[in-house]
């Protein structure tokens, strides 16, 4: 089941398999982003996997629909740091792990792939890994990839954009420069 929810980063679709939150991807574009070519692509990229999932029938009524719906709006309006929902995104074993680690961060707070990788166990090249995990993200904001930042502490790529990510980041009061 799915549903749709507006928000200030865009329009955002949820879906619920199986009574737990699997998805939560952005649809198209953020309004008023800058029209990088590259970014674009990036974003038509996940948004491509995005629609490849199975939907099944829209259920705006689901229990955890409105909750994934009634949380992500408290968020979006600052009144909620840790989102409390079933989850069960589709990965692989070391995605699990990954995104396990992701929900981990602290609202307002930051990591580097490079961390990830060094709180993981992960040498060599970890952060590499991490970053491929982290890209595969399928919650989008609910499992807070967009907490993680290059090595030296700037912008890398967001699935749903750098725009995006730099919403979402000075809405939790990152400060980056």
């Amino acid at each position: 089941m799915w549903t749709t929810l507006p928000s200030p980063v865009g329009e955002l679709r949820l879906v619920v398999h199986g009574g737990a939150l699997t998805a939560v991807a952005f649809l198209g574009p953020m309004e008023g982003a800058p029209a990088d070519p590259e970014d674009r692509a990036t974003v038509e990229r996940f948004a491509a996997r995005a629609d490849a999932r199975p939907l099944g029938a829209r259920g705006d009524d689901d229990p955890v629909l409105k909750d994934a719906a009634a949380q992500l709006t408290a968020y979006f309006d600052g009144a909620l740091e840790v989102f409390d929902l079933p989850l069960a995104p589709d990965g692989t074993p070391f995605q699990q792990r990954v995104w396990a680690e992701l929900r981990t961060l602290p609202y307002g707070t930051t990591a580097s792939y490079g961390e990830l990788a060094g709180r993981l166990g992960l040498t060599g090249h970890g952060a590499r890994a991490v970053g491929l995990a982290n890209g595969r993200n399928p919650l989008a904001i609910v499992v807070p990839c967009h907490r993680v930042l290059g090595a030296a502490g700037g912008l890398t790529g967001y699935g749903g954009g750098l725009a995006r990510k730099e919403w979402l980041l000075a809405h939790e009061a990152v400060t980056l420069f």
